[in-house]
């Protein structure tokens, strides 16, 4: 709208807007065909062709999607039992890896008073099946490593220290290592392992025969308690309460136990038989005794502050005599009754892998 000067408002508005004019075609510059809306024949060949191009990609990805989810599904899952799972395997190796830290950690620490394999010595025996089935479990051994020995028996002067560094006082070993001592102490003896160097982890290769060293573990996991069986006590000085085998007193008439170095003894009637334990071994490994005829055993202990005895197993491995366990140094005699001839073994209670044999003629 405009102000036209001389009128009054009234007359001044609306101002009328001329006609527009619409522009001529001539305007536009684009050709005709651009304009057009239409698929020439060449161009709607084309747009098949194209079309027909993307539906073959599209059916390809498809089929690369599906081969890619499908290996996916068996190298991650193992379905049908085909293949392992990958993180069961990896599970699985980092297992074998803890236990193989863990047997290190075992001979640095543990092999001083629990023996080599778990015999026992000053300590007692980790390797026997009856107390690894139930006793030694995953959170008693932590409870032991974390608090010491006094968590065994409730004594509080025991030799084993905490070895946790959490305990109070704080051991040497991180919560790591702790957890690869127990899977050491719990691996199964159906595995071979591979004895690698502390340091740089490296297998230890045997300098005589040349062959990698390994080892295996001591759970068998088949193992079953016998029914009715007492289970193992929760103190391992209880085991050995209450002997079978009646034992004279330590300072009772007898003879002489010969040189800790005999490889064996033999007792005419009315002699004693003569057994030697030094360094958690019988070192009297075969002995004669009169059959039908009780006899006198005289056992001398050398191995200071760790106990040991004599119990006799007839050839199906049935106890027939237990006599009292006792630390060393000191001696008793047993006082075992009537055997019938035969082959015999005879055995430390504490310590089974100390062995002998005993011939009854």
């Amino acid at each position: 709208m405009a102000d036209t000067p001389g009128q009054e408002p009234e007359q001044r508005l609306p101002i009328p807007r001329p006609p527009a004019e619409p522009a001529p075609v001539e305007r536009f510059t684009s050709p005709p065909s651009a304009r057009s809306f239409e698929l020439t024949p060449e161009r709607a060949a084309q747009v098949v062709r194209q079309s027909s191009n993307a539906r073959w990609v599209g059916f390809l990805v498809t089929v690369v999607i599906a081969i890619v989810i499908a290996i996916y599904w068996f190298y991650e899952l193992g379905p049908l039992g085909i293949s392992e799972p990958r993180l069961d395997a990896e599970a699985a190796a980092q297992q074998v890896t803890a236990v193989e830290r863990g047997y290190n950690l075992f001979q640095a620490n543990c092999a001083r008073c629990h023996g080599v394999t778990g015999e026992g010595g000053i300590g007692p025996a980790l390797n026997r099946q009856d107390k690894l089935f139930a006793h030694l479990n995953e959170n008693y051994l932590r409870q032991v490593l974390n608090a010491g020995g006094r968590y065994v028996c409730g004594n509080p002067n025991s030799q084993m220290p905490v070895w946790a560094d959490t305990g109070n006082p704080p051991g040497p070993l991180n919560y790591t290592q702790i957890d690869d001592l127990i899977a050491f102490l719990r691996a199964p003896n159906t595995e071979t392992y591979v004895i690698r160097d502390a340091s740089l982890f490296e297998p230890e290769i045997d300098p005589i025969t040349g062959q990698v060293k390994t080892f295996k573990g001591w759970n068998d996991p088949n193992y079953k308690p016998e029914a009715g069986a007492t289970p193992y006590p929760d103190c391992w000085t209880d085991e050995f309460a209450a002997p079978s085998g009646s034992a004279a007193p330590s300072g009772s008439a007898s003879a002489s136990a010969e040189p800790s170095g005999s490889a064996g003894a033999s007792a005419p009637a009315g002699e004693p038989v003569s057994i030697v334990a030094s360094g958690i071994a019988f070192t009297t490994t075969d002995v004669t005794a009169p059959a039908d005829t009780p006899f006198v055993i005289h056992f001398e202990n050398q191995d200071a502050g760790i106990p040991h005895n004599v119990a006799i197993h007839d050839a199906s491995g049935a106890e027939v005599f237990k006599g009292e366990i006792f630390p060393g140094p000191d001696s008793r005699d047993y006082q075992v009754p009537a055997l019938p001839a035969g082959a015999y073994t005879f055995t430390c209670t504490v310590h089974p892998n100390m062995t002998g044999n005993l011939t009854v003629e």
